[in-house]
């Protein structure tokens, strides 16, 4: 069973984080609270500017960098076409390139299973919230099921703080969300669809529309995905 104080604890120190190099102690302590193998943040400025940290052998970062792994990580090009939280099982790991990665990966301790978080923020910003784990395909349900929430949590707390870093950035204020739309982007943040928000609000698609228009003209978003990441990341939602 998981320490509740302990998890609250984590997150005043990502709070308190003064550099960029504290989040690397915190990704350690963030993998012996959920008890997985492997815990890692990774994000991509708008001008291409990269920063990760984490738990990962050494020896495997050396080697996804020199072999170019980007290109064929199906975690990486699955997570840039979604917004909400991926159980690594739903993608593609059908192409030769990709179940050769995979079993360099596991080889290298990444483990069987992972769920990312993706991530997206001003400028082009990306970024993604990682935890891998070698256990079976129950094991691992009944995990994402009891930890979905704070992993969702603690991945918008580690970019908040990757973005506060980034160089020359003015803090932008962000202006406050009626309840609706806070309970529009809250459930498009948790992966609803649209149709399912729309029935759990008990309101008509069209209605849904101008909610989340409204708040992502508030939020100074480009989209509805931007919306959603700006609304997390400025506390206006929590999932």
């Amino acid at each position: 069973m998981k320490d509740g104080l302990a998890f609250i604890a984590i997150l005043e120190a990502l709070e308190q984080a003064s550099e960029l190099t504290e989040l690397q102690v915190l990704s350690e302590r963030l993998r012996d609270y959920f008890k997985v193998d492997h815990l890692v943040y990774h994000w991509v400025s708008g001008a291409g500017e990269q920063y990760g940290c984490g738990t990962y052998d050494p020896v495997w970062v050396q080697r996804y960098i020199e072999k170019e792994y980007l290109r064929v990580d199906p975690v990486v090009a699955g997570c840039y076409q979604r917004f909400h939280p991926v159980d690594w099982k739903m993608l593609n790991w059908s192409t030769k390139p990709a179940q050769a990665f995979q079993a360099e990966a596991i080889a290298h301790g990444v483990g069987n299973q992972g769920f990312s978080v993706p991530i997206r923020g001003p400028s082009g910003q990306f970024a993604l919230f990682t935890v891998s784990h070698n256990c079976d395909d129950d094991t691992w349900a009944e995990f994402i099921e009891t930890s979905r929430r704070e992993l969702i949590l603690v991945g918008h707390y580690f970019n908040q703080k990757a973005l506060e870093f980034e160089p020359d950035r003015a803090p932008e204020a962000a202006r406050a969300l009626s309840p609706r739309e806070v309970d529009a982007m809250t459930f498009l943040a948790m992966g609803y669809s649209r149709a399912q928000v729309a029935n759990t609000l008990s309101i008509s698609e069209h209605t849904l529309r101008v909610y989340i228009e409204s708040a992502r003209f508030k939020l100074g978003a480009a989209n509805t995905t931007h919306a959603v990441a700006r609304a997390l990341q400025h506390g206006l939602i929590i999932v």
